[in-house]
């Protein structure tokens, strides 16, 4: 088929698709009439299938629509496991009344800089497609930029707070340097100002170390996962790494961006060793440094950090040295002195004559304190019998014996005056040997009470 009637064709097409009943708009009748064969759209000559007319609709709208940006509200994200982004694109108008199917691929959305979320205003760069399982069109994007004066911005703020809520930033999460590094790890760019500084400052004070470079892209596309690989590659335990840097140079926001991808920055806390970033100089602050264990002002701070000064480390040796060497010796000569003062002693002079002296030392202390156990013995004793006899010719019983009794009413109570009698009661006398019941005959009660 030529061009001319392949374009015929697919004039009628499109006109039979869009009424299948026959009644076209007068727009369409103005196209049917422009062609000679719109009046064969009904013949089944011209009958298409699905699959053919998912085709001509794909070449119409892949080859008319290569290149699109368009601006709308963010709505319905998905992120299964594959790692793609899914979400769809509203009018940003009030009656939102207009949607676009978006995908972004895995590739792509690794290297988003903004993180999407419901109702933000967004520019999405891509080109439309056909999917033809479902017969519906979407946008294939390959770049998301959020819309709007001050959106980076605010984006970072929401990022930053989302991060801190997990606890990425805590302060207990931060681990302390190692003193005295094997090998210290460096990601930078390798063509870099940064790079340079911090070899100068490391081997200036550690002319010895072992430093392995780690070369990554530190702005544009990409930066953000070549970052996030040599990040897990120092941490993979493959590497004899104890301590990773994280370095660029000074920058505007936009050149410190992958810094501040969230990629970049979950690997930094995740890092098996400890990290240092220096990123920018003092006043520039992203989300690594937040995540880092340690953050250096600049490039060269963090190579003065990372390892200590040889030459005043050799200093503070031999300062230690010395002073353990001095309270070594004198330990040693009170040692000394006091060995000689028991070589002196008596006890070592002649052993024989101190134990005997001791020995009767100890026996005349036996002996004394015999005698003073059967004094203080003997005045117990004679106390004792003192106190029983006292006891003895106070105790109650014997009040009894001597022809007294104690008298308890029919309540148990004991009896004081007569008065508390009643004729007739059965009364309980205790004597000095026994006990007897009795019955009350008659009452006295003398005068007066």
């Amino acid at each position: 088929m030529d061009s001319t009637g392949d374009a015929a064709h697919r004039r009628k097409v499109r006109f039979c698709a869009a009424h299948p009943f026959g009644q076209p708009s007068g727009l369409e009748r103005r196209i049917a009439a422009d062609s000679r064969e719109a009046s064969d759209c009904y013949d089944r000559s011209h009958v298409i299938t699905v699959r053919e007319l998912t085709r001509a609709v794909r070449r119409t709208l892949e080859s008319g629509f290569s290149e699109v940006a368009v601006r709308g509200e963010v709505g319905g994200v998905s992120r299964p496991q594959s790692g793609h982004v899914y979400f769809t694109l509203r009018d940003t108008a009030q009656t939102r009344d207009a949607q676009l199917a978006v995908v972004l691929w895995r590739e792509e959305a690794l290297r988003l800089r903004c993180r999407l979320a419901e109702g933000e205003q967004v520019v999405v760069w891509g080109r439309l497609a056909v999917y033809a399982q479902r017969g519906i069109y979407q946008l294939v994007a390959r770049r998301v930029d959020l819309d709007g004066p001050g959106a980076l911005a605010a984006a970072l703020r929401r990022l930053k707070q989302a991060l801190a809520a997990e606890g990425l930033f805590a302060a207990e999460r931060k681990r302390p340097l190692p003193l005295l590094p094997r090998c210290v790890g460096v990601i930078t760019s390798p063509s870099g100002a940064a790079v340079h500084d911090i070899l100068k400052a490391i081997l200036r004070r550690h002319p010895r170390a072992w430093i392995r470079i780690l070369p990554v892209r530190v702005q544009g596309d990409g930066a953000a996962e070549d970052m996030t690989r040599a990040l897990r590659t120092a941490a993979s335990g493959q590497t004899p790494i104890e301590v990773v840097v994280l370095a660029r140079g000074g920058g505007s926001m936009e050149d410190l961006a992958a810094f501040n991808e969230e990629c970049v920055v979950r690997a930094v806390a995740a890092c098996r060793v400890p990290t240092i970033s220096a990123i920018g100089h003092e006043v520039d602050e992203s989300l690594c440094d937040l995540a880092a264990d340690v953050r250096a002002q600049t490039p060269t701070h963090a190579g003065e950090l990372v390892v200590p000064d040889i030459g005043r480390l050799v200093e503070a040796l031999d300062s230690d040295c010395g002073r353990l060497r001095w309270a070594s010796r004198r330990r040693l000569d009170s040692a000394l002195e006091r060995l000689e003062r028991a070589r002196r002693a008596r006890a070592l002079a002649a052993p024989a004559d101190w134990i005997g002296r001791r020995a009767r030392r100890v026996e005349d202390s036996c002996r004394s304190l015999e005698k003073a156990l059967y004094s203080v013995r003997r005045r117990w004793h004679d106390s004792l019998r003192y106190l029983s006899g006292k006891l003895e010719v106070l105790s109650p019983v014997q009040v009894l014996k001597r022809g007294y009794a104690v008298v308890f009413n029919s309540r148990g109570i004991a009896v004081r005056r007569g008065s508390d009698l009643v004729p007739d009661e059965v009364l309980r006398l205790v004597l000095g040997e026994g006990s007897a019941r009795v019955r009350v005959d008659g009452v006295e009660v003398p005068r007066g009470e």
